[in-house]
């Protein structure tokens, strides 16, 4: 196995459409909202160097994608991917490094937000910076929240007024945030971002209550979520 994680480009084009399938299956297995998309889209992604792949020799086995909204005050890493059979092994962490660099590269003054159901994933964003938020301070841009469209929870969002979903949002002021290293973390920084992880989903289970208390038809949709 020869993993290497870089910033996409032309030469990477033939595995759009790879990357394509591994996003519609991995939505079919978790039956939560990863956005669709054609294979000519993630092309314009690699072209416009606003995306990070992982190859393992000639495969592609990992992907993340840059998206702006509002004029670029804020920006998402989008799309996140990882093969079935490179799982638990530290590659989605390394490719939302290579992701969250590549956006404070690209966007330095950008608020980069993300919403996403995985444990996984929230632990990461915590580790890089992020803070959970209400959706109240994602983007408000339209063109964002369609592409919730195609989620199996995407009722859920329009109940509550787009004030939660399954997903929880996360914010990071790339302004405030340096990149970070590749040098190993400490021992007390992972455990900073611990109690910090701790700490955010406790109050995401206050917002879960208030919310089953302001719509109690959702208390079946988030009884996994108490």
């Amino acid at each position: 196995m020869q993993v290497i994680v870089t910033v996409a480009d032309d030469s990477h084009h033939k595995y759009a459409e790879h990357i394509c399938q591994m996003m519609g299956q991995a939505a079919e297995i978790k039956g939560t909202g990863i956005a669709k998309r054609k294979p000519g889209y993630i092309q314009k992604k690699m072209t416009e160097g606003k995306a990070v792949i992982a190859l393992d020799n000639d495969v592609a086995i990992g992907f993340c994608y840059i998206e702006s909204w509002e004029g670029k005050k804020y920006v998402a890493n989008s799309g996140l991917i990882i093969d079935p059979d490179y799982r638990k092994t530290g590659l989605a962490k390394a490719i939302k490094k290579a992701t969250f660099n590549l956006s404070k590269e690209k966007f330095p003054n950008a608020k980069l937000f993300g919403i996403t159901t995985s444990m996984a994933v929230m632990k990461i964003n915590s580790d890089l910076g992020y803070k959970p938020v209400t959706f109240s301070e994602l983007t408000k841009d339209e063109d964002f929240w369609k592409g919730c469209q195609d989620c199996v929870n995407y009722d859920i969002l329009k109940r509550t007024n787009r004030s939660m979903c399954l997903c929880t949002g996360m914010v990071c002021n790339l302004a405030d945030v340096a990149a970070p290293t590749t040098e190993p973390s400490s021992v007390h920084t992972e455990q900073i971002s611990w109690e910090n992880f701790k700490r955010f989903f406790i109050l995401r289970k206050l917002r879960i209550q208030r919310k089953i208390e302001q719509f109690p038809s959702l208390k079946q949709a988030f009884k996994n979520e108490k």
